[in-house]
């Protein structure tokens, strides 16, 4: 199957950047809040496809930086899944995209979405990439 590696399932993600603040969107189902991330997809680096699915799933279009900020794993549905995130500094925000009457997304500054993401493994990410960002 692609994308797996060792029973892991790999996917990668951003952490969208405008202004010293970050999107965030919700999970389709849990209505938790996260970053874009999916499978990485055959052709595309995993920074290229986390691109991608930032403009999917938050209607964002920026250039993302190759440069990992980290990498997060969690389960879900009885399989195992790890994240490389990478930063993307937004360029244009969307009025509509592919996704957005299954997400919500919000501009929060690093404080809110270190309050806001439940993951704790992500929220240590995001705090990292703040610190080294200013």
């Amino acid at each position: 199957m692609a994308g797996r590696f060792k029973g892991v399932f790999k996917q990668s993600g951003v952490i969208p950047v405008l202004d010293n603040r970050l999107v965030l969107i919700t999970s389709r189902k849990s209505e938790r809040w996260i970053i874009p991330k999916g499978y990485v997809e055959k052709g595309l680096s995993p920074a290229e496809s986390a691109a991608k699915e930032a403009y999917e799933e938050a209607g964002l279009i920026g250039k993302v930086h190759h440069k990992e900020a980290g990498q997060y794993r969690y389960r879900k549905f009885g399989k195992s899944f790890s994240v490389q995130v990478y930063p993307l500094f937004i360029e244009t925000m969307l009025d509509e995209w592919d996704e957005m009457h299954d997400r919500r997304r919000k501009l929060v500054t690093p404080a809110e979405a270190i309050r806001m993401v439940c993951h704790d493994e992500l929220r240590q990410i995001i705090e990292d990439f703040f610190l080294d960002y200013r």
